[in-house]
């Protein structure tokens, strides 16, 4: 998000982008009740498929020869960043109304969904504030312009309602320690905790922090965003680059009292400084575990940790490291295990001396060697359209291409959701062609439980005038959270399913929300002829099922 780094060609994210404009087609999908279907028993022997109870079905086992290594990835995280302080994407000005919010905000996910994308972190607490009905912190004034304001409805469950009704996964965004984007604390609400702690915060850069190094400052953020985990179904928590504040030319961090009370073991400032960050990251960790064990923990620092001349364990640049400027010690929290992902900024080009992208994502890529953290690559989509390599459209096309050498990049994140209709447009159309053009599950983060569901059943499939129409049924006792959709010419070989062909995306029709116990999908991209369709079905942490027995449509 929003920081002033030294060097204006390592500015992170900026505060003042803005846009509007079109997308790609979405797939298609829509409900169908059980009303509306033949019994049971009928189904079970309708579009093409064998009569036989489909719930005796267990599953295929069959060694699969080396994969095509021209096939895209079939696992990715693709996933764009939702900023809503200063109203950058979402909403896109205060005081909208209750439908004309909802309308915004289904319309960036429904130009994620045709770029290809699977996934949305969507920031719902910018400023010591909330996007949902919170008891610690006030209702966020980027809703209505009136910090405490009410909205009229609960936009975070609107926001993952209709995130998963896309099938995209939801993160939720949220700051730790920026309290205001000004320094006039009297347009702070007057219920607000700053107002009743003042103790607690700093002015700095004109803006007021949560000071970190206060252990009940450390405990209250936490228990304000853990009221968001325990209480919506969010898939992930995010935090962004934001801690102790970026530096402001000439000015000392305001903390020399506090460090003076509760640094006593410390004997410099700065390494007591990452200690509180430190502390945050490891005890947040720790309580949504708890709480929720399949909620993802993840932070996108700053694509420098340090530079190889000031640590040898650093990488190969020259800009500004965030371990001494921002006291971030992004690379000790993949080491110690504390997150499920980390998803540096790198928002730099291929070839930038201070900063190359081409150096630092193999750096990066090292970090998590050997850790089950998954790395994501944050992306600049801010930046296309700006002078040098960001004129050319193709820079987030051949970044994509770069990560390919290096199987632990697991995905990559856009910032941000509104650039990618504005000037980031073509980029991003290259990048969907090129590299999205077919649907992508989100990789499997080991260690956090779930398991695979048992193989769903397709009991009718058949042609419409919108495409190819199936109805799929979840097995008896299981409740999967997604089904993923796929397709092949021809009719149905029952002994063999191609399972080895699945593991190629280029098969892969798409994927659709659990509805329950009947689910429907509809394949506008269906040629003509008969098709074989399989379908599998996944737990919310993306765990893959044997496919259903094959159904076709003539």
């Amino acid at each position: 998000m929003p920081h002033p780094p030294q060097d204006p060609a390592l500015l992170s994210r900026r505060s003042t982008l803005r846009a509007a404009g079109g997308a790609l087609t979405a797939l298609v999908t829509a409900p169908l009740l059980a009303s509306a279907l033949p019994p049971r028993d009928a189904l079970a022997t309708q579009g093409g498929a064998p009569s036989d109870d489909p719930d005796d079905y267990d599953g295929y086992d069959a060694p699969c020869p080396e994969p095509d290594p021209d096939a895209p990835t079939k696992r990715q995280m693709r996933a764009v960043w939702i900023a809503s302080v200063v109203n950058i994407d979402w909403p896109s000005s205060q005081g909208l109304d209750i439908a004309a919010q909802q309308a915004e905000l289904t319309r960036l996910y429904d130009e994620a969904v045709s770029h290809g994308l699977n996934a949305v972190f969507v920031q719902i607490r910018p400023t010591a504030d909330a996007f949902w009905p919170s008891p610690y912190e006030p209702w966020s004034e980027w809703l209505t312009g009136r910090q405490g304001g009410d909205p009229g409805y609960d936009p975070l469950q609107f926001a993952i309602a209709e995130a998963h009704r896309r099938n995209l996964e939801f993160h939720g965004w949220f700051n730790p320690y920026r309290v205001s984007m000004h320094d006039e604390i009297k347009r702070l609400v007057e219920s607000h905790p700053a107002r009743q702690h003042p103790e607690w915060i700093f002015e700095y850069g004109k803006r007021f922090y949560y000071n970190p190094g206060i252990p009940e400052v450390r405990e209250f953020v936490q228990d304000a965003m853990m009221h968001a985990v325990e209480h919506y179904d969010m898939d992930g928590v995010h935090f962004d680059d934001y801690f102790y504040p970026y530096p402001v030319a000439n000015r000392e961090l305001p903390d020399a009292e506090t460090y003076a009370r509760y640094g006593n073991r410390f004997d410099d400032i700065g390494d007591w400084r990452r200690h509180n960050v430190d502390l945050l990251v490891k005890e947040m960790s720790e309580r949504i575990k708890e709480t929720k064990p399949h909620v993802r923990f993840g932070i996108s620092p700053f694509g420098i940790w340090r530079n190889a001349s000031s640590d040898p364990d650093g990488s190969d640049t020259s800009g500004f490291e965030s371990y001494d400027g921002i006291y971030a010690d992004s690379r000790k929290w993949v080491r110690e295990g504390w997150l499920d992902y980390i998803n540096p900024q790198v928002y730099w080009e291929i070839g930038l001396k201070v900063a190359d992208y081409a150096k630092l994502v193999p750096w990066w890529a090292g970090v998590v060697e050997g850790t089950d953290t998954h790395l994501y690559i944050g992306q600049a989509a801010y930046k296309v359209g700006n002078e040098g390599a960001w004129e050319d459209m193709r820079e987030l096309s051949r970044h994509l291409a770069f990560n390919r050498d290096y199987p632990r990049v697991n995905g990559d994140v856009y910032f941000s959701a509104i650039r990618m209709r504005t000037t980031a447009a073509e980029a991003m159309q290259i990048v969907a062609e090129e590299h999205y053009a077919y649907p992508a599950l989100i990789p499997v983060s080991e260690g956090l439980g779930g398991s695979a569901p048992p193989a769903p059943v397709i009991v009718l499939a058949r042609r419409t005038e919108g495409g190819a129409k199936l109805t799929i049924r979840r097995r008896h006792r299981s409740d999967p959270t997604y089904y993923a959709v796929y397709r092949f010419a021809g009719e149905p070989e029952y002994a063999e399913p191609p399972v080895c062909d699945m593991e190629d995306p280029r098969n892969m029709a798409g994927t659709v929300r659990s509805d329950g116990e009947l689910t429907t999908f509809v394949d506008p991209e269906v040629a003509e002829g008969p098709h074989t369709y399989y379908v599998t079905a996944l737990d919310r942490l993306h765990h893959e099922s044997e496919p259903s027995r094959g159904r076709y449509v003539a």
